[in-house]
């Protein structure tokens, strides 16, 4: 995926920027109409966090996607796209997962997207420092 022009990356920075918004507002929708009297307020909560992260990263997909359509390009910025992609899916997709199963040991693969978010967000930085 490093070969890819920053005009190719940033259309599937884009792409990938609004799939993932899409999904927040109808998943955080659905959890705020349809999971509320099905769900305990333990995994209401649990599945609020994922809501909330998943946002979070689906902002700041977007910044980035904007630093690689104005012509920032460094690999970290790249790595961070996929980083936050993967981060969004697993830590995200882990705690929605839970709250609607209770299966406990999912709560487990949740530091993984976590540490993919870290990982993100430090290639971030790198690219910052490497544009100076």
């Amino acid at each position: 995926m490093a070969d890819l022009s920053e005009a190719a990356m940033a259309s599937i920075s884009l792409v990938l920027t609004s799939i993932f918004g899409f999904l927040a507002v109808a998943l955080g929708a659905f959890g705020a109409h349809g999971l509320k009297d099905k769900l305990s307020p333990e995994m209401m909560a649990v599945y609020h966090t994922a809501v909330q992260y998943h946002f979070f990263h689906t902002l700041a997909l977007l910044g980035v996607t904007v630093l690689l359509a104005q012509g920032l390009s460094h690999g970290a910025l790249k790595a961070t796209v996929w980083l936050f992609t993967l981060g969004i899916v697993i830590f995200s997709g882990s705690l929605y997962a839970l709250a609607i199963t209770e299966i406990r040991v999912l709560g487990a693969i949740t530091p993984i997207g976590g540490t993919l978010f870290l990982i993100g967000w430090l290639c971030l930085a790198v690219a910052g420092w490497k544009a100076l």
